[in-house]
């Protein structure tokens, strides 16, 4: 979309906000109070920066009861893996430890890049990373509003405000008695969501000096298997997608270096008569004559063709994304004390927050493959198995060479279903303590804005291990006696003796690791007017800030001589922290200067002291110019930083082995396609290396924005923001595709041993620049119509630029806006929530729009390399675009009920060429853009008491 028909489409509908906007309220006095992104005390209109309120109103309008579903319907939000959805399978390398939590991402700077406020305070980050806040901790019942601040804002908080601040402002002297209940229930089934809640709030400040705040909640969104929605279907080779594992329910078998077997005496694999192709993973149910791979559920033909992979010509696959959990379970409950003292002008309070939350990620049944380490030749299939006669009955007949091996185990990859689905619980629960006070101070002469507090927040996590998950050496002395039948025809099943040899090994309970993290925190701010100008009063404030940050990591908690290998958990010993901690000092001012009576200039800046890299100063300059009535325009330049976490700079080295079939060593094959037709352009898959080092640095940020708003008439206003974030020395693991593309830069972070590629390190470290340019494009219009009154809105961001460059001096790639990313934020060009709201009386109701632009799809090894055309291919994934509506009724006393059913039209999620294998996505899904659930009716019942 180009961006005149953004202006053109503004000029149209004439809307904006995300969520729906109210009607004016009657005219209230003007009060000072503290914004989003400023330290200053002022009249909420007054300010230069683009900030987002939505109400609680908003709010349950929605229907939306977590912070993951509200920070979902924000189009200045990124499209990254930092959903629940985007991490329900099995993943690798950065995104590992990120268990249960779901996080925010304005402007696609990543989640440790936007920093959360309780309150305009800190909070801990998620116990198991120690690098993003959960958003499940937030108590989404006692929210008041929401502020979002589209802006760096790293010169009033310091590290992690580089795409933004969204800040969570909790109800306050709030009194009487509410209950409310919530029902969101799917029309095919799963997916559940109910979240039950009670108020309470007792005194009046103004009249009794005091009020107390309690509110509890307790809620459940259930699981939503990938069996359970017919979107997701990976066998699709006419459209360009197909399973890349031969882990199958029926047994594949292989030839194996480990000893010789009954394919193969060697690891070659067995080749027909007079041919020269060996053929290794080999299925039986694949060859001719045979029942075919089909004849299982679940299981297809694997397409060797797409994947460039000619030896699997007869091996089949198994759909492991219809195996898994789109919708992770989860349960919340949260909590909410909060006492307010007045005396005076002064008010002094106490607060506790904290909440429990487990997520129980589920995916597919492991799979069983020959390895010396795991599954050497004592566990292979023995020729005394009741399937062994057949297997090699089936096997001789299209490659005769069979027959000189008979009696020879064989080597196979199995997917263990009767060892379950693999589960992994997480448990985390997160507290914040708060005490502080704020009031007006007399100082040389002048009244004075104070505002300080001490508070201490902890994040603490725990992951167990479920269903799914047995130990190695049982499971192989088992599969070894040949008991249990890895080659059962259909209609088969395991015989009682050998259910209860798979039961024997399993390893359910053991905890994996768990992390916690901890923040102490003293802050105090000072504001008021300095001095007078012509144009007005000279605003300013001080402040500082002093903090302490903990965090510590557990790998295996049992003891040394007990730790039994278990097949494929996912342990982190070599992360483990016992504790490590550093001090953060901050000193930070503001000034606001009325240099005209319409045009203000905002000039501010904060001084870090980390121990460990040292000090980072970072100066903001805004301004706000009103030359005419109906026209404010406003900008701002400012630098920012982020500070490593502590996992990034301490974490040791893990291995994971690649499991795709999309890389080419560059080192020998110069386009990097993998193409099995070019000598050394076959398909690898080396270690990859990911971990933390010690050295790393702060990675820094210069940004700006300019905007304007337009409000021609009395209901109507429009709003543009341009945005440019510029980032150097960036805290990142650098992607394969960059270390490919560059590999003339990078040929230290590929291993090579004997001519052959068996590492890549992708260990974190400070390199390369990015750029993001975007524009964000709003407005609103109230008018009355047929005795009613209505506001249609529209809130939208282009983006206009995304590009990055692994060295400074290296070039800037291609553009990554509209392109498929396998991890990370993925560049969508357009998004945009537009809404039309009704008002009458007791009756409102809502229509709104969510739409996500489509994008250039993944492509496959074999359609990269021109060997394979798919006939119904098309390379770009379509436009996502859903309608929600609800009607709400607030004509009985003390009673409001709101109904709504979202997804209108029960859109599915756009067909992407999407496989599940370690980067946690979906299958033939993005769960990055769209939401699986599909068309659901929901239900909010509001009762107050008092």
């Amino acid at each position: 979309m180009k961006v005149k028909k953004i202006a053109h489409l503004i000029a149209l509908i004439g809307v904006a906000g995300t969520a729906y906007a109210q009607s004016t309220p009657p005219a209230q006095p003007v009060a000072r109070v503290e914004i989003t992104g400023s330290s200053i005390k002022r009249i909420a209109k007054e300010g230069a920066l683009p900030v987002e309120i939505i109400s609680r109103k908003q709010i349950d309008a929605q229907g939306i009861v977590t912070a993951e579903q509200l920070i979902a319907t924000l189009s200045v939000n990124g499209t990254g893996s930092d959903n629940l959805a985007s991490n329900a399978d099995v993943t690798s390398g950065a995104q590992r430890g990120n268990n249960g939590a779901s996080s925010a991402n304005l402007r696609g700077q990543g989640s440790d890049s936007t920093l959360i406020l309780l309150n305009g305070r800190r909070i801990a980050t998620h116990g198991m990373k120690g690098q993003a806040v959960d958003l499940n901790s937030i108590p989404m019942a006692a929210v008041d509003r929401v502020e979002v601040l589209k802006d760096g804002a790293s010169s009033t908080y310091g590290t992690d405000a580089i795409g933004g601040v969204i800040n969570f402002i909790l109800r306050k002297d709030y009194h009487g008695l509410e209950a409310q209940l919530f029902n969101d229930i799917t029309q095919q089934g799963g997916a559940n969501i109910t979240r039950g809640s009670v108020t309470g709030g007792w005194g009046d400040l103004d009249n009794d000096g005091y009020n107390v705040l309690a509110a509890l909640s307790h809620a459940e969104s259930q699981k939503l298997r990938g069996d359970e929605r017919d979107f997701v279907q990976t066998f699709q080779p006419n459209r360009g997608v197909s399973v890349d594992t031969r882990g199958t329910p029926y047994a594949t078998i292989f030839a194996t270096s480990l000893a010789p077997t009954l394919l193969s005496k060697g690891s070659a694999g067995a080749t027909l008569p007079g041919g020269t192709q060996a053929f290794n993973g080999v299925n039986v149910l694949d060859l001719p004559g045979q029942a075919g791979c089909k004849s299982v559920p679940g299981m297809d033909a694997y397409d060797e063709k797409l994947w460039d992979s000619p030896a699997a010509a007869y091996g089949c696959a198994w759909d492991t994304g219809r195996a898994a959990v789109l919708q992770q379970p989860v349960t919340s409950d949260n909590a909410v004390l909060r006492g307010t003292w007045k005396r005076g002008e002064h008010q002094l309070f106490a607060e506790a927050v904290g909440s429990q939350t487990v997520v129980a990620k589920s995916f597919s049944p492991n799979q069983i493959s020959p390895s010396a380490s795991t599954f050497n030749a004592t566990s292979f299939y023995p020729s005394t198995g009741a399937a062994y006669n057949d297997i090699y009955n089936a096997l001789v007949k299209v490659f005769p060479s069979v027959a000189a091996n008979y009696g020879l185990p064989i080597a196979y990859r199995w997917r263990c279903m009767e060892c379950g689905n693999r589960e992994i619980k997480t448990k985390t629960r997160a507290v914040r303590y708060l005490v502080g006070a704020d009031g007006p101070l007399q100082l040389g002469g002048k009244t004075w804005d104070y505002r300080v507090g001490l508070s201490q927040a902890w994040s603490q996590s725990v992951s167990t291990l479920g269903t799914g998950y047995n130990y190695t050496a049982d499971l192989a002395k088992a599969l070894g006696s040949g008991i249990i039948n890895p080659f059962l025809a259909p209609g088969q099943t395991q015989s009682q003796a050998a259910m209860d040899l798979i039961k024997s090994t399993s390893a359910e309970g053991v905890e994996l690791y768990g992390g916690k993290s901890i923040m102490t925190e003293l802050d105090a701010t000072l504001s008021g007017e300095l001095f007078n100008l012509p144009a007005g009063a000279v605003m300013g404030a001080v402040g500082m800030d002093f903090r302490r940050e903990e965090y510590r990591f557990n790998g295996d908690t049992r003891d040394v001589s007990q730790r039994r290998a278990i097949l494929n958990a996912p342990f982190d010993d070599v992360n483990a922290l016992n504790n490590v901690s550093r001090n953060v000092k901050a000193l930070f001012f503001e000034v606001a200067i009325p240099v005209f009576k319409s045009l203000e200039v905002t000039l501010s800046g904060r001084e870090d002291r980390y121990d460990g890299f040292g000090n980072t100063f970072n100066p903001k300059a805004s301004f706000r110019w009103n030359p005419v009535e109906s026209v404010i325009f406003r900008g701002s330049y400012s630098s920012a930083f982020r500070a490593p976490a502590f996992n990034q700079l301490y974490n040791g080295v893990t291995e994971s082995p690649y499991a795709g079939k999309d890389l080419a060593d560059p080192a020998t094959c110069a386009s990097g396609k993998v193409d099995s037709n070019i000598v050394g352009c076959a398909s690898v898959t080396p270690v990859i290396f990911t971990g933390g080092k010690q050295n790393l640095g702060p990675e820094t940020a210069k940004m700006g924005t300019i905007g304007m708003v337009w409000e021609p008439f009395t209901g109507f206003s429009a709003n543009a923001d341009l945005w440019l974030i510029r980032r150097y020395d960036q805290i990142k693991s650098i992607t394969l595709t960059d270390l490919v593309k560059n590999y003339n830069l990078f040929q230290d972070r590929f291993l090579h041993q004997n001519g052959q590629l068996v590492a890549i390190d992708q260990r974190w470290v400070n390199a390369g620049t990015s750029v993001t340019e975007g524009v964000e494009v709003g407005a609103r219009y109230n008018f009355k119509a047929l005795d009613a009154r209505w506001t249609a809105g529209i809130d939208g961001t282009r983006l206009l630029e995304k590009k990055s460059k692994p060295l400074e001096s290296a070039d800037y790639g291609k553009s990554e806006v509209g392109v498929f990313t396998f991890t990370g934020d993925l560049g969508l060009k357009w998004k945009h929530v537009a809404y039309l709201n009704y008002q009458n009386g007791p009756w409102s109701a809502l229509l709104q729009n969510i739409y996500r632009s489509g994008y250039e799809d993944q492509v496959l090894p074999g359609v990269a390399s021109g060997k394979v055309v798919p006939s119904d291919y098309s390379s770009k994934v379509k436009a996502y675009s859903i309608y929600n509506v609800s009607l709400t009724y607030s004509g009985v006393q003390n009673l409001t009920v709101t109904g709504g059913i979202k997804n209108i039209f029960n859109t599915d999620p756009p067909f992407a060429i999407t496989y599940d294998s370690n980067t946690g996505a979906g299958s033939t899904w993005e769960p990055r853009v769209a939401d699986p659930r599909g068309r659901s009716l929901a239900i909010t019942v509001n009762y107050k008491f008092l």
